[in-house]
């Protein structure tokens, strides 16, 4: 491999036989120039990208970013493909990059960061959550930046996203958003903030996890008795009807198809959590 461009101390350009690479790794570029022969035993990471736009954008931001912010999302990348036993494609070396240097930046100026989905996310993705905790860490030791629990969600996201696209059969990262939107509907069906902290609430959104996650990942749902399901359905009419209302919403905005059992479980998980939260029956 010989080196057609330095783009910084950590990365470089080469031709690989007549194929154009971008080879990382720890002072990779050291003492080099233009022509030289890479030394072997510092490559950690080589990408080929075929998109030719994400390839100009990877070049751009590992020219622009700082090093040490580049670094430290290499070592999460890294730690999270061990931690997860997935190997991720090269899309989150641009995305999960890109996200910290503009999340830094805004934290930097005293900026708020909000994450709407925080507590969602951090009981769909337990896994995912620990990589966002230790992120943490290491951008306080090494950036001297202390980012709030909000963004360790972010970040988590982003994990798990990859962790999507490498194929591992994880659900959508649409999940945590289309289970936000049901808690909303649900809060507002009974006129009650949810504690986000709560067992109970950890206890719906766990259920409602297990209920849509064969629809997420492309497997069939258990199917229930056709006559449970009419019983069900007449049990509990008015949560059945509720469960409709959210489910049309998932098919329409996120492309979920639910079926008649999980509609009916969603019903009857809602009648649970009423009678948890002290309320009379309906």
């Amino acid at each position: 491999m010989k080196i057609k461009k330095i783009l910084n101390n950590n990365a470089v350009i080469v031709d690989d036989q007549g194929q154009e690479k971008i080879v990382m790794g720890g002072g990779v570029s050291f003492e080099k120039g233009k022509n030289d022969v890479v030394d072997p035993s510092r490559i950690e990471k080589i990408f080929i990208l075929e998109d030719q736009e994400r390839y100009g954008y990877l070049q751009e931001m590992l020219q622009k970013l700082p090093e040490e912010e580049i670094a430290v999302s290499e070592h999460i990348i890294s730690h999270a493909e061990k931690e997860l036993n997935v190997s991720f494609n090269e899309h989150i070396h641009i995305a999960l990059t890109d996200h910290l240097s503009h999340a830094l930046e805004r934290l930097r100026s005293g900026m708020m960061i909000h994450n709407t989905l925080l507590e969602e996310i951090r009981i769909l993705y337990p896994a995912e959550f620990r990589i966002g905790l230790y992120a943490r860490e290491l951008i306080a030791e090494r950036l001297h930046i202390d980012i709030p629990e909000d963004e360790v969600g972010y970040i988590a996201m982003h994990i798990h996203t990859a962790v999507m696209n490498a194929g591992s059969g994880a659900a959508s990262s649409g999940l945590a958003a289309l289970i936000g939107d049901m808690v909303e509907d649900i809060e507002y069906v009974l006129n009650q903030p949810l504690d986000r902290k709560s067992a109970a609430y950890e206890r719906l959104i766990s259920q409602l996890k297990s209920i849509l996650q064969s629809s997420v990942d492309g497997h069939p749902a258990a199917e229930l008795d056709e006559e449970i399901i009419i019983i069900a359905r007449q049990k509990y009419a008015d949560w059945y009807e509720h469960a409709q209302e959210m489910t049309d919403h998932a098919e329409d905005e996120y492309g979920y198809s639910c079926t008649d059992s999980q509609r009916v479980l969603i019903a009857i998980e809602l009648q649970r959590l009423q009678e948890r939260l002290g309320h009379p029956a309906r």
